[in-house]
């Protein structure tokens, strides 16, 4: 029996998708069958033609909610291209990670829920700024090479609908995994659904203290804060810690008890070996005038949360204190060389993290690790197990990664004198800021490091 007209539209559509994006759109259609045609962004000059946009598409899906879990309508935008949609090497390479499961391309795609004014007219077409968002974001990943996860914070520094009104109090995202979405196996890998969710600095500030997920869980408690789905509300004024103070301050009881579960950072750094002895001068800390403005990029998103345990309720320590590879790849030189003394130049907007490195994660038993694009510099606690430093050998490099020993003694010493580094802005920093211990060989400045040495293989020696 001859299929229908309406039928071999259907079937001639689906030979010309890519399959990557025909898997994609089939797990879409799975939540939306009625709008098998929603209204969608798409590049016109493709990234694999010479285009500046990594995205080929973003489609808007209306999402009428759930009443009965308080969900309300709003847009649901899905961006195709962060993964690998055409499987013939045009954008990615096939993974070469080595896993047992490959992932497709970059191994996600972005989503965003936007909510719809009680007022929307029925027939009102969605804003085309969360698209504009999203392929902002997929420029960042494609650029840096830093795939994001569950949990990570993107610093925005202004409201993410593009608007000059600087009161908008939604400046900032969090990563979440996407309600609807599911983790979908394509002809070319798998491939999660990252929804990006708009919070406020002061949760943006808590979150990269504290725990990414753990931020979402909160959120997630009542509807004026995004709810169950952690739909965005640009309306949004006040942040969870306003609507619901006692949450703040059993945050900051949990921190001072466990700690916190953030083990790194993305951020540019450079380093080099100091010999011994070389250490001499003295500190200097001085402060500019914090109105002075510096553009800061939106590279400090978090790289990695150790725990899954991310409630108030629970504990927010983790469980382990091994050390974890900072690399996707896992195959690293096993030869170590170890460094008489070292100097590491962090970037100034990385420079709040170190008091969290220090404070929140060294004190209690754990590492914090600074990732660049192809460096890795982790700091370590005494009681950290499966690290290529110690006591007698407090400084190593293992190919690309760069091992910081923080001895017990010295972390009451960091902790006051990165005081100033946790209250004052990047922006209210006078660089090049120097911290050094002459009696451990160790150096810390924060500055900007010079372009032509970032993610440089190895040390540079002294």
């Amino acid at each position: 029996m001859a299929a229908n007209a309406p039928e071999k539209e259907t079937v001639l559509k689906r030979r010309i998708l890519p399959r990557g994006l025909q898997k994609l759109i089939e797990q879409c259609l799975k939540i939306y069958p009625d709008q098998t045609n929603p209204l969608q962004v798409t590049t016109v000059l493709k990234y694999w033609l010479g285009g500046q946009d990594p995205l080929d598409y973003i489609s808007m899906y209306h999402n009428a909610g759930d009443p009965e879990q308080n969900i309300p309508p709003h847009w649901h935008y899905v961006s195709f291209g962060l993964s690998d949609l055409h499987g013939d090497g045009r954008v990615h390479l096939a993974d070469t990670s080595g896993g047992l499961e490959p992932r497709s391309g970059m191994g996600f795609e972005l989503t965003f829920r936007l909510v719809k004014s009680p007022d929307t007219p029925a027939n009102e077409r969605p804003p085309t700024w969360p698209a504009n968002l999203l392929q902002s974001l997929a420029k960042y990943v494609f650029q840096s090479g830093n795939r994001l996860c569950t949990g990570d914070n993107i610093p925005w520094r202004r409201p993410l609908d593009g608007s000059k009104d600087t009161n908008k109090a939604i400046q900032h995202m969090l990563i979440a995994e996407d309600p609807q979405l599911p983790r979908t196996e394509t002809p070319f890998g798998w491939v999660d659904f990252l929804q990006i969710v708009g919070v406020t600095s002061e949760e943006l500030e808590q979150a990269s203290r504290w725990n990414g997920k753990g931020m979402l869980n909160l959120l997630k408690k009542d509807p004026s804060t995004g709810g169950s789905w952690l739909i965005t509300d640009m309306a949004r004024s006040s942040s969870v810690f306003e609507q619901f103070p006692e949450t703040l301050r059993q945050l900051e009881l949990d921190l001072e008890k466990e700690g916190s579960d953030l083990a790194g950072v993305n951020a540019d750094f450079t380093f080099k070996e100091l010999a011994k002895g070389a250490l001499t001068v003295e500190i200097k800390t001085e402060v500019l005038d914090p109105d002075e403005d510096l553009s800061r990029s939106i590279s400090s998103c978090n790289i990695k949360q150790e725990s899954n345990e991310d409630t108030l309720e629970q504990s927010t320590g983790s469980a382990s204190s091994d050390m974890v590879n900072p690399f996707d790849n896992p195959n690293i030189p096993s030869r170590v060389f170890p460094l008489t003394g070292i100097e590491l130049t962090l970037a100034p907007y990385a420079a709040k993290f170190l008091m969290l490195a220090v404070r929140d994660r060294i004190r209690h038993g754990r590492h914090f690790t600074f990732k660049a694009q192809h460096m890795a510099v982790t700091f370590v606690a005494e009681s950290v197990t499966g690290s290529i430093v110690n006591r007698q050998t407090p400084y190593a490099v293992l190919g690309s990664w760069v091992q910081i020993l923080i001895p017990n003694r010295l972390v009451p010493r960091m902790v006051e004198r990165f005081g100033e580094l946790s209250t004052r802005s990047a922006d209210g920093l006078k660089i090049p800021l120097t911290y050094e211990w002459p009696e451990q060989n160790l150096k810390f400045i924060i500055d900007n490091p010079p372009p032509e040495l970032l993610n440089q293989q190895g040390p540079i020696l002294a």
